[in-house]
């Protein structure tokens, strides 16, 4: 197929690229600055530019789509514009150019409230309960793409969940950066099981969404993906931090404290925001306190794919070995 990934500057999306080009097809991709990926061609611009998106949706037959504002803060209307209009741009000129597939990708926070998620499915995306304005707006996009799923226009959504690996410069870099200032405390106990996916498997799943999103079982469907190894987050930020290098958090925080912090910082950079991202939301809280991880069965079925790297093997190539 041809192909177009946007986003393919950033972490996901050049792996992305990487592997769908690997997979045989001819990609071509859209982001605001070139993305290093060999064996593409290169449309520079954004996803809000609507003539810029038809310009790269012509002539290809399939979209995958991981462009988005990810950030803890910031205005929220720069996230609705994005993230919410900046998709429904895309599949506007998708249809209209007949492209067949459309692999929209999305967050599990899509549908995290606040409470834990323990070995749950992928449950409705839900905009208003969501937390935080990527959250909220991802959940409006990705009702956005599955509402445009239909013939001739096959369309699913893939959550991959906190995607890490060598040269991550945000789950991996912002951990790393906080453990060596001191600044990476464990919630409560440290022990709520939480999923993550290891970035070549995130990839492969991408792959295999693009080439069985026109199955009757899957186009319309959201899924979360996962490595589908639940551990600890304080294993887990200790894992992270061993193999960068820098010490493993060992001082505690109680979770309410953290959230009742949280609510407060965010309300101060939405007065006066700082150079970098806030130290503490709610909802980073609430993802450090609570359980999430997820039933892959239906995942792995649906969409013939299962990962083949493990965390721990995550964990030595993240350490160089």
């Amino acid at each position: 197929m041809r192909v177009l990934v946007t986003g393919a500057s950033g972490f996901l999306g050049a792996a992305t690229a990487n592997a769908v080009r690997d997979a045989g097809h001819t990609v071509r991709t859209l982001q605001r600055r070139p993305s290093g990926v060999e064996g593409v061609t290169d449309v520079l611009g954004s996803v809000t530019d609507t003539d810029t998106v038809r310009a790269a949706v012509a002539d290809v037959d399939a979209v995958v789509h991981l462009a988005a504002k990810v950030s803890l803060a910031g205005d929220p209307a720069d996230f609705a514009r994005v993230n919410v209009t900046g998709t429904q741009f895309l599949l506007d000129a998708a249809r209209a150019s007949g492209v067949q597939r459309f692999v929209a990708v999305s967050s599990p926070s899509v549908a995290h409230t606040g409470s834990s998620l323990a070995g749950v499915g992928a449950g409705p995306a839900e905009p208003e309960a969501a937390r935080g304005d990527y959250a909220r707006t991802k959940a409006a996009a990705e009702l956005l793409a599955l509402a445009a799923d239909g013939p001739g226009f096959a369309v699913v959504a893939v959550r991959p969940h906190l995607v890490w690996g060598p040269g991550d410069t945000q789950l991996v870099g912002r951990i790393v950066e906080r453990a060596r200032a001191g600044r990476l405390p464990l919630l409560d106990s440290g022990a709520a099981l939480i999923d993550t996916l290891y970035v070549d498997n995130a990839a492969s799943a991408m792959v295999a969404a693009l080439e069985h999103a026109a199955d009757p079982d899957v186009h319309g469907n959201a899924y979360v993906v996962t490595n589908g190894e639940p551990r600890p987050v304080g294993e887990l930020l200790a894992g992270i931090c061993t193999a960068s290098g820098v010490p493993a958090p060992r001082w505690h925080v109680p979770a309410g404290l953290a959230r009742v912090a949280g609510s407060v910082v965010e309300a101060v950079w939405r007065v006066r925001p700082g150079a970098d991202e806030p130290p503490m939301t709610r909802f980073l809280a609430e993802q450090l306190s609570t359980a999430h991880w997820f039933d892959q069965r239906r995942t792995r079925a649906d969409l013939q794919w299962a990962p083949t790297v493990s965390i721990d093997e995550g964990l030595r190539r993240l350490a160089g070995r």
